[in-house]
């Protein structure tokens, strides 16, 4: 395993200690430590890790403020740190997006895998995402070419396969995308 990178964020410095030293024992790699919650979300922000540990009491913005905005602006997953968990802790993290929440003090048998499912989970959610939006696109490409081509045939008395041949031909012209081409059709229809 290559050393991913990691922010950890806990106010104790003893146990911000212990922890580091278990993370760099696990393979990876700390990029950055805080003591505070502000310092932890620049931190995030900077370093970009491919992955977060904080405390959920951190002063200045807690751990699960932190876990929500992180999850909001995907910079990377949050693995919880909490010195109990109660129903109502558990509510928070999971409002907050928190990717994993352990009771402290935690051990390798308990974060190693939290932190590895954490980062997996969230490269998956990544990958998902950014394929729907792709398709999204693709969706409204076609829906914008139809409506075109809906434009051609009722202006110029076409077909619909002469319609689409002349759109793609255009956009072979041009070198610009058959979206652009529809676009263009529908603009100067518009205008008339």
């Amino acid at each position: 395993m290559s050393q991913r990178r990691v922010v950890l964020g806990d106010s104790d410095d003893t146990s911000r200690n212990k922890i580091k030293v278990l993370i760099k024992q696990l393979g990876y790699f700390v990029v950055g430590e805080a003591g505070d919650g502000i310092t932890a979300l620049k931190l995030i922000r900077s370093r970009e890790p491919e992955l977060a540990v904080l405390d959920t009491s951190l002063p200045g913005m807690d751990g699960l403020q932190i876990a929500e905005i992180a999850w909001q602006d995907r910079l990377t997953p949050v693995v919880l740190l909490t010195p109990y968990i109660d129903p109502t802790v558990l509510e928070k993290a999971r409002a907050a997006r928190g990717a994993a929440l352990l009771q402290k003090p935690v051990d390798e048998n308990s974060l190693l895998p939290a932190m590895e499912l954490a980062r997996s989970n969230f490269e998956e959610l990544c990958k998902l995402e950014g394929k729907i939006k792709e398709l999204k696109e693709t969706l409204e490409t076609r829906k914008v070419v139809e409506r075109a081509k809906g434009i051609l045939m009722e202006t110029l008395g076409l077909n619909e396969a002469e319609a689409f041949k002349r759109i793609q031909k255009q956009s072979m012209n041009k070198r610009v995308s058959m979206r652009a081409v529809a676009d263009a059709v529908i603009m100067a229809h518009n205008l008339k």
